[in-house]
């Protein structure tokens, strides 16, 4: 950590010793202000949700002590907050890493054929391996997870993982086919496990379970940094910052921050900048939290009205602004090989989806989703969460019992009403008021990755 403190220290005297001879006006922190907190937003997030995840064992939930995993024995329901748009087509198995002091040993589960990904982000959103089917296959593994700096020597037959933070993120996810399928997927969640390499190969403590009672675990984590004032946001930021070093293309961000007082390595006092840093960086934490919010107004619409969400999901390069978005809409996003996301918020005449509407969603044969693993629809309510329903449905796709047309068409309807015993088996329930969706393709074939293939309008039903 000495090591890390002074190569940060001394990279901050390189670039902003000329940077710190002239005092920084109000307009000025206002527009560094902007770039940090859309540059800090998703660690920040990162941050709160650990602390939210990390804080109980409940069974079924996506929380465990840190270094251990905690599986999800059903899929997520309305009642879910802990992550933003969640899946129903996987059981999760979650793990928050901190590798700070030595290397965490992984051992994955054979599958036996079975789709599965366990992708690793640092703190900063990024997916720096996906580990699983696409790429090591489905007989498992043994992975060292070791830290920024860490250098030693393996016992034999792992395989090395660096991550460039200290803290991190995996979420693990197996291909579930409903609730039939859950016995199965526990099993194989089962051989999951998580051990410190100063462990490995010895007997397993039982894991000590210890509640943070100032830890709020009624308020969904984007809610609470949300309601951040600046000075919590930016002090949180400083603080996670000193575990968690920047990306190394980072350094133009970096010397603009350090201009007002955010230097890495370093805690940060609001209160106790120059009046003018304080009032310029007050300003812009709520227009740069407005200005991620407005970010999917400038996503691009395909023809069709669904949102293209891009190739930039899961590895954001210095794309700050896609990255804050992605992890606002959607916190711990596969990469585009893994799956894509279109997002759908209009129907076909570019108005707003509303359970007071009726819709229709219509593929051609030659149009069905083009999936080597499986592919779904889900709904979301307004606060991008499940939203409850009659039928518990929150989700449809391929490994449902759909109802094909005689021409190998398909229909699914899109409505608060169930829409008749003849239609139930395609019925997605929507709920009263606003609500948008997403459609998934795991294992997204060529064109949907190209974009030669997009999906079809959303019609609504007179």
């Amino acid at each position: 950590m000495k090591s890390l403190l002074a190569l940060l220290a001394m990279a901050a005297a390189f670039v902003t010793s000329a940077a710190h001879a002239a005092p920084v006006s109000e307009e000025d922190a206002y527009a560094i202000g902007l770039e940090a907190y859309t540059y800090a937003y998703p660690m920040v997030l990162m941050e709160t949700t650990r602390r939210v995840s990390t804080n109980a064992g409940a069974d079924g939930r996506m929380r465990a002590p840190m270094n251990h995993f905690g599986h999800m024995r059903t899929y997520p329901d309305a009642s879910f907050k802990d992550v933003v748009r969640p899946n129903a087509d996987t059981l999760y198995s979650p793990l928050w890493f901190d590798v700070g002091t030595e290397p965490l040993i992984i051992t994955l589960p054979k599958t036996a054929g079975r789709y599965h990904v366990v992708p690793i982000m640092d703190m900063w959103t990024d997916v720096f391996a996906a580990l699983g089917t696409r790429t090591t296959g489905n007989d498992g593994g043994i992975i060292a997870l070791v830290g920024p700096h860490w250098q030693g020597t393996l016992p034999k037959g792992m395989w090395m993982v660096r991550s460039p933070t200290e803290m991190g993120w995996i979420i693990g996810r197996i291909q579930t086919n409903g609730a039939a399928d859950y016995d199965h997927v526990h099993a194989l969640q089962a051989s999951y496990s998580a051990t410190p390499l100063s462990a490995w190969g010895k007997p397993q403590a039982p894991v000590a379970l210890k509640t943070d009672p100032m830890v709020d675990m009624k308020t969904p984590p984007v809610e609470q940094v949300a309601k951040m004032t600046p000075a919590a946001f930016f002090a949180l930021f400083a603080e996670t910052l000193k575990h968690n070093p920047p990306h190394a293309s980072d350094y133009a961000v970096l010397a603009r921050m350090e201009r007002v007082g955010l230097v890495p390595g370093q805690s940060f006092d609001l209160a106790a900048a120059d009046p003018a840093v304080q009032r310029g960086l007050t300003r812009a934490a709520v227009d740069a939290w407005q200005r991620i919010m407005n970010r999917r107004k400038g996503l691009n619409l395909t023809r069709n009205n669904w949102v293209a969400m891009g190739n930039a999901l899961g590895v954001y390069g210095n794309d700050y602004l896609q990255r804050a978005f992605i992890a606002f809409a959607g916190l711990g996003a596969l990469p585009p090989e893994e799956a894509v996301y279109p997002m759908a918020p209009l129907d076909s005449d570019g108005k707003p989806l509303t359970g007071a509407s009726r819709y229709v969603l219509h593929f051609d044969k030659d149009q069905i989703p083009p999936a080597d693993a499986f592919w779904s629809l889900t709904m979301y309510g307004a606060d991008q969460f499940f939203v409850a329903n009659p039928i518990d449905r929150f989700a449809i796709g391929d490994r449902d019992k759909l109802s094909f047309n005689p021409d190998g068409s398909l229909d699914l309807y899109i409505q608060k009403d169930n829409p008749g015993a003849d239609k139930e088996a395609n019925w997605l329930p929507a709920p009263d008021g606003p609500f948008s969706m997403n459609l998934r393709l795991y294992l997204p074939r060529r064109p949907a990755l190209e974009g030669s293939w997009i999906a079809p309008p959303i019609k609504r039903v007179p």
